[in-house]
């Protein structure tokens, strides 16, 4: 093969093991689009498989892990007439980490010119949005966010400017000032479970929070959600939990009455609406993500930002890996 039908891709060797490899130009099959891709995010949900976990299999795929990709379309399949080469999108493909990738024409949103030049890892910001309509946040609401890293600062955002009372809970002290700066009317330091219940009872009256959303993934922060939910309140389950089985406590749930929604979209169309509502309120200026950028990294460098994500190094929110 020669340099123009080649380019460069992450892949995943072993766990912890992250190598830059030669890969065959992916070509575009009816209906789908190669995007040259600009940059792509690294999702938290990354971590497991950099970790190893004992039912997955390595080597993973070419590019894989990377989801959260935007670039430039530079070729097309056939009956694709919505799109054209040198439109610049955000996709909901699954190979990111690498120059190009494929998706299909009808999993890509058009970024408008108010985006030009900015990172837009599209995916994430389309989950938010997902993840905030599911929780059917109304105006006065008093809702507390676990978890203040990328999703839960921009849940923060869109419920305070929804009229919510947002409650931040997170361990970092930085991840606590950033949701205040998102909006925050209270934040307590995630330390002390007793201690966490009481302060909300006390914000609240006593009668603890109509929504709750938990936006880490782990047991602990699924427990605590659902100790400070009101009766007759929503529990959001917006973490992505991959590492194995949950409990959970159903006797409280039952007596409670609550609502229990897994927020997490697997209908490509309702993905593809949440991010269209991403773009639409970037560009417009509703929500400025930029701030929630903090590491940067090139292509070669994907270990180290998966690292950073996992181990989150100061002022950590997210990282991007980019692309010459």
């Amino acid at each position: 093969m020669t340099a123009e039908t080649m380019m460069r891709a992450a892949q995943l060797a072993a766990p912890g093991d992250m190598r830059i490899v030669a890969a065959a130009l992916p070509q575009p099959c009816d209906g789908e689009v190669r995007i040259r891709l600009e940059g792509c995010g690294v999702c938290a949900s990354n971590l497991e498989p950099w970790a190893g976990l004992e039912w997955l299999t390595y080597p993973g795929d070419v590019g894989g892990l990377g989801h959260e990709g935007w670039g430039i379309i530079d070729a097309l399949g056939a009956a694709v007439t919505d799109l054209a080469i040198g439109d610049r999108v955000a996709t909901l493909s699954g190979r990111s980490f690498a120059e190009y990738d494929l998706a299909r024409a009808d999993a890509v949103v058009k970024l408008p010119p108010a985006l030009a030049g900015k990172p837009f890892p599209g995916e994430p910001l389309g989950c938010a949005f997902n993840i905030f309509r599911r929780s059917d946040i109304a105006p006065g609401q008093r809702v507390a966010i676990i978890g203040i890293g990328f999703i839960g600062a921009v849940l923060t955002k869109l419920a305070s400017d929804a009229g919510a009372h947002v409650i931040a809970i997170s361990r970092r002290r930085s991840s606590l000032d950033l949701a205040t700066a998102f909006g925050a009317a209270e934040t307590i330091v995630m330390d002390d479970h007793w201690a966490i219940i009481e302060r909300v009872k006390q914000l609240t009256d006593g009668a603890l929070c109509d929504r709750v959303i938990e936006a880490v993934g782990k047991q602990w922060p699924l427990d605590l959600a659902g100790e400070l939910v009101r009766e007759g309140g929503r529990l959001v389950i917006a973490g992505y939990h991959q590492d194995g089985p949950r409990q959970v406590n159903m006797q409280a749930w039952n007596w409670k009455g609550i609502d229990v929604i897994n927020a997490h979209e697997r209908d490509p169309a309702i993905c593809l609406r949440g991010l269209r509502e991403a773009v639409d309120a970037v560009a417009s200026g509703r929500i400025d993500p930029t701030p929630l950028y903090t590491h940067v990294y090139p292509l070669d460098r994907v270990g180290e930002a998966l690292d950073a994500t996992r181990d989150k190094p100061g002022g950590f929110v997210k990282a991007l890996v980019t692309y010459d």
